[in-house]
């Protein structure tokens, strides 16, 4: 599976990407014909104006009178309330657009970033995800709401415009309406051209997001190894590139806007220049020459306007399509209707149906390889795990211990074979009642920014502050809560920042603990922390396995020798397995691994009693 970033957005403008947003739209259809109508009514007050300037020319300054001017004032002056008005509902309308629809889709795209599997979160970056949330949705509401209002109001006005020109005089209207298809075959030339360049604008976007989330981030490592530079050069690097995008979508839109301009302007010259002889003929009034030297000056601006918006536009489709990518994004696990039929989704659970889970296991001729690899990483491969039972996977790193993890906790499907779960393929049970029964405590746990008490009860929402409290005592978060100024309401920072890796080990197992799993998944969960906190948590390990089914992926292999059964893993494939003794006996791949762990801990120990002597 590529990262979502590397595809390219090609297409030519096609009105069946912008018919994606319909069911964004739909609940503000409303509002969009309130917009339409208020702003429809806007155009027809400046396409009527003019005519009042015709007429104070034909009554009160050719005749030199100002019989008449109190009721053409007051008329006059409940036009513009009603285009007052008329502004401020429509504005209303555009602005509820914006902040609804860019809710709606955030909330859209989040929501279906919940569902996806954990392999999409493996290949895309989160600085790629936070600019089509945040950033496209932005966009297009914005433009949406106001930049489609601004080219309403301009098709509006330059129909009405135009009608009131041919009303006035047919002849000099045509020199003005000319300019349509001229203006039509140069946006036709340069959308495509615009498109391509804001393409690549919105992808480097992504890519500088990315970039400058992993800079802050990863700071400390960035100082630790002294590559501020490199780093800095690199964001340059891609800060240049859309410089340079950028430029080449401006430098056309430079020759777009002025092109029409000046197709523009040569019209209402050459309609000056005519009205201007036939008045001299007599053959047009002055009064109708001004209001007509009005609307043809006057139409410039949303000519300009309409060319820029729809320059916008164009680019606009950029961002629906990395929105609408990213919605149809699909899980590589999925439920069958079926089973959420009875079982429910992630976020309508059905839990009066879901059995309770004991914890059997059963890998049944299994045969696994990843979406994007071309070998099995697992081929045939059959193992009984009785309820209850601990299961220690080791190897070195990178040798593959993980995939049964993953596997067994259905974060990925065999290619072939089943999973059984009490007998069941887990594929005819829901994803959710799986998960909802697994504990997992990763080498880095995550935790989430607010209090200790807060990150122990995402365990179980609804634990009392008692329960929280007895989860944490039970594998000795409390230690840390003492510690802390504010105790079991102390701010643990972003990600954990606050607390050392051991000390987010603890309350990461206390969630775990909280939550009560029938499996327990723990990935070298020791293997990060100092030698007294992994003794506390494993005392707390051998009472909270009991009577539970267990995985073990360890890196010390003296924290695994009371597991019922271990795994030995070598380049992807079980070259081992049978329990701690009879491994050793057998003087295989597993006694080389611990012999040399071994003398390595016994030398650190020996290394270690000297300093402190």
């Amino acid at each position: 599976m590529a990262a979502i970033d590397e595809k390219e957005y090609t297409q030519s403008f096609d009105w069946r990407i912008w018919k994606r947003l319909g069911p964004f739209l739909r609940p503000y259809r409303g509002a969009f014909v309130s917009m339409l109508v208020f702003n429809g009514i806007c155009a027809l007050v400046d396409v009527v104006l003019p005519l009042f300037q015709k007429y104070a020319i034909q009554n009160f300054i050719e005749k030199n009178t100002l019989t008449g001017l109190l009721p053409y004032a007051l008329a006059y002056l409940a036009v513009i309330l009603v285009q007052a008005l008329s502004v401020v509902i429509f504005a209303r309308n555009s602005m509820h657009i914006e902040m609804n629809l860019g809710k709606d889709m955030r909330g859209a795209l989040f929501h279906h970033l919940q569902t996806l599997s954990f392999s999409f979160y493996n290949v895309t970056p989160v600085g790629y995800l936070l600019t089509r949330v945040m950033s496209d949705t932005n966009r297009i509401s914005s433009m949406l709401a106001w930049n489609f209002t601004d080219i309403l109001w301009a098709m509006f006005y330059v129909l009405g415009t135009f009608a009131a020109m041919l009303a006035l005089n047919w002849k000099l209207a045509l020199a003005v309406i000319a300019i349509v298809p001229v203006m039509a075959i140069l946006t036709g030339y340069f959308q495509n051209r615009i498109l391509h360049w804001n393409r690549k604008v919105r992808k480097l976007n992504s890519r500088i997001t990315g970039a400058f989330n992993e800079g802050i981030t990863g700071a400390r490592t960035t100082k630790t190894l002294v590559t501020e530079e490199q780093t800095a050069d690199a964001f340059r690097s891609l800060t240049r590139q859309m410089h340079d995008s950028g430029i080449r979508a401006a430098r056309l839109n430079a020759v777009f806007i002025p092109l029409v301009l000046f197709f523009g302007t040569m019209a209402v010259s050459i309609v000056l220049l005519r009205g201007g002889y036939m008045v001299l003929d007599q053959a047009l009034e002055l009064a109708t020459l001004s209001a007509f030297t009005t609307y043809a000056v006057s139409i410039f601006d949303p000519i300009q306007m309409t060319a820029a918006n729809l320059a916008e536009f164009i680019s606009l489709q950029a961002s629906i399509e990395r929105v609408t990518d990213l919605m149809d994004e699909q899980p590589q696990i999925q439920d069958t209707p079926e089973v959420i039929e009875k079982y429910g989704d992630a976020f309508h659970p059905k839990r009066e149906n879901w059995e309770p889970l004991r914890g059997e296991i059963e890998f049944r001729d299994v045969t696994f390889r990843y979406p994007d690899g071309g070998e099995n990483v697992l081929e045939h491969f059959s193992l009984h795990i009785p309820q209850g039972t601990t299961v220690a996977i080791v190897g070195e790193t990178g040798a593959g211990k993980s995939t049964l993890i993953n596997l067994a906790c259905r974060f990925f499907e065999p290619t072939e074979g089943q999973i059984l779960i009490d007998g069941v393929d887990y594929r005819q049970r829901s994803q959710l009642w799986l998960h909802s029964n697994i504990g997992y405590v990763l080498q880095n746990p995550h935790l989430f920014s607010g209090s200790v008490r807060e990150n122990i009860r995402y365990g179980k929402l609804d634990a009392t502050d008692e329960e929280v409290e007895a989860a944490a005592r039970a594998v000795s978060a409390d230690t840390v809560v003492d510690k802390l100024e504010n105790g079991w309401d102390s701010d643990v920072g972003e990600g954990g920042d606050r607390l050392s890796t051991g000390e987010k080990q603890l309350i990461s197992f206390a969630r775990a603990v909280l939550a009560d799993p029938r499996i327990f998944v723990l990935d070298e969960a020791t293997s990060s922390i100092d030698t007294q906190t992994e003794q506390l948590i494993q005392n707390a390990i051998d009472h909270l396995l009991t009577n539970r089914t267990s995985f073990l992926v360890a890196h010390r292999l003296s924290t695994i020798r009371k597991a019922d059964v271990i795994l030995v893993v070598k380049d992807g494939h079980i070259v081992e397995q049978g329990k701690h003794e009879e491994l050793l006996r057998r003087k295989g791949y597993y006694h080389d691994l611990y012999s040399k762990q071994f003398t390595q801990e016994s030398a650190a120990r020996i290394l270690g009693e000297g300093s402190a002597q």
